[in-house]
Order: C-alpha cells, then sequence, then structure tokens
C-alpha cells in the first residue's frame, strides 16, 4: 500500500511495547539463570528491570549470563574464574523460548507461541492513512521479530532492522538505518521527524543518541510501560515511567495504542517549535 505523504516517522520497538513478553523472553531470561546457577537463583521481576535501567542490557542473552556472572560474584567468585559458555546459555535461552526446534519457526512451541499481542493490524493501517511511516528497530532476533509482525499481527514485508543487522541499543544505527529506508521507500522528506516509541531506558537513551548525532532531523523518543510493569501496581509504574522520562522519554504511555496519529503529530509540532526557539 503506497503511503500519503506523511509528516513524520513512528520507530517501535518490539518487546515490551508489540508483545507482552514477561511470559516469555523474561521467563525464559529468568529460567536460564536459575538454570546456570545451579537452581541456587531466580531473578525477579524487578531484579530484571533493575538490570535493563542500566541501559546496556537490551540483548537478553547477554543478560542472561550477566546476571549469573554477578551472581557468582556475590558468592565470592571472580567472574573470570566462572566456567560459564555463553553459546550454551544461548542455546538454553532459545530451546525455552523458541522451543525444542529453535531453527524452524513452524514448529516454535516455547514461549513465544502464547505471548500476548498489544497492538493489531488495524492500529498500523491508521497510522498509514494519517500519513505516518512506520517500521521496527528491535533487538529482537530478526526470526522472532518476524514471526511477531508477520505471523501473529498480520503485516506484509514490514521495514524492519533487527539483533542481526545493527549494533545493540543504545546505538542509534538501526535507528537511522529505519528511518532512511522509510524515507526512501515512501519518498519523504529527508529531515522528516522520528518518534522511536520504546519501552527501556535503552530505548529512550537510542533516541537521545540519534538526536546528538543527527541533529539536522527531530528525533523524540515516546515511552511505553510494559504490561508487567503495570501489573507491579501504580507507585511501581510510576517509578518505572520516571526513569524512562529520565532517559530522554518525552511521553510515557500505558499501552501502544494510546499514540495516536493526532498525538504523533502533536509531539512532532511541539518538538519542532521549541527546536527554533
Amino acid at each position: 500500500m503506497t503511503q500519503p505523504a506523511s509528516q513524520a516517522i513512528a520507530v517501535f520497538d518490539i518487546d515490551g511495547v508489540l508483545r507482552d513478553v514477561s511470559g516469555s523472553y523474561r521467563r525464559a531470561l529468568a529460567d536460564t539463570v536459575e538454570a546456570f546457577t545451579q537452581g541456587k537463583y531466580r531473578p525477579s521481576v524487578e531484579e530484571i528491570d533493575w538490570l535493563k535501567r542500566e541501559g546496556c542490557w537490551n540483548n537478553d542473552w547477554e543478560a542472561s549470563q550477566e546476571l549469573v556472572l554477578r551472581y557468582f560474584e556475590g558468592q565470592g567468585t571472580a567472574r573470570q574464574a566462572v566456567p560459564l559458555d555463553y553459546a550454551a546459555v544461548v542455546q538454553f535461552f532459545q530451546s525455552r523460548y523458541r522451543g525444542p526446534d529453535p531453527g524452524n519457526p513452524d514448529r516454535w512451541t516455547g514461549y513465544i507461541a502464547s505471548e500476548p499481542i498489544l497492538a493489531g493490524r488495524d492500529y498500523f493501517e491508521g497510522l498509514t492513512q494519517a500519513g505516518i511511516a512506520w517500521g521496527f528497530f528491535s533487538g529482537a532476533t530478526r526470526g522472532s521479530a518476524q514471526f511477531i509482525l508477520e505471523r501473529r499481527i498480520g503485516l506484509e514485508a514490514p521495514v524492519l532492522v533487527a539483533m542481526e543487522d545493527a549494533p545493540g541499543k543504545p546505538d542509534p544505527t538501526g535507528l537511522f538505518s529505519v528511518a532512511e529506508t522509510l524515507s526512501s521507500k515512501h519518498e519523504l522528506a529527508a529531515r522528516a521527524p522520528v518518534v522511536y516509541v520504546g519501552d527501556t531506558v535503552a530505548d529512550m537513551q537510542t533516541a537521545v543518541a540519534a538526536a546528538q548525532q543527527r541533529c539536522d532531523r527531530t528525533w523524540l523518543a515516546v515511552g511505553v510501560l510494559p504490561p508487567h510493569v503495570r501489573q507491579q501496581g501504580s507507585a511501581y509504574a510510576a517509578d518505572y515511567g520516571q526513569a524512562l522520562r529520565q532517559a530522554g522519554g518525552i511521553a510515557v504511555l500505558d499501552e501502544v495504542e494510546q499514540l495516536r496519529p493526532e498525538q504523533i503529530q502533536a509531539l512532532v509540532s511541539a518538538a519542532l517549535v521549541e527546536k527554533t526557539h
């Protein structure tokens, strides 16, 4: 479908924004840490969130490894002395997340198969009708991201930069790539403002880094509270939202579909006005 002249570009993270990963990625992360600490330690929701707030653990395989190493450090063992094989960590994680046949999407029976979807195809069609170009920049693997976007949501060959395609966040290279691809595909103005929608500190920092590196274009970060945060209660959600704002988020929403076209345009307009003063 050809999009009308766009006033903005919206780029979305996937995990915690378009799908609820509290019972999948985060469960697989906790399973992995528990397995590689011989059942001695299983991280809580809060402990995983605090790790993510550091802004450099967007990759859940690396996050799993880090929590294992921190556990053993807490037991008095130097991390260099921990006999931990990263490839084994990845393999175990994938066996939980994707299932016993992780290489075949047609046979994924792991946690990924039951992830609640947080945005429907109609939402993206509404953005298109409003003249907003959209795409995705995610730290998920390409296979996992495509499974959700195409098989679960029903999008057709969406513009996507995944784990294999760019450095991890908060490096903005992947965000630049999505914006440039959308600009070229839909013949948009080279300086069309970009709104990046994510649920972590690293996501917010990615948009901030983009603005610092390429100031000829407006880059805005919008935070979304992932479901597991809202389930922890209003005080926890408020604290989490404040962390997103402190990391650069100009707005924090409870759900991604609250970010309607008119709000995107209002945020962009306000930012452009501020930029000229």
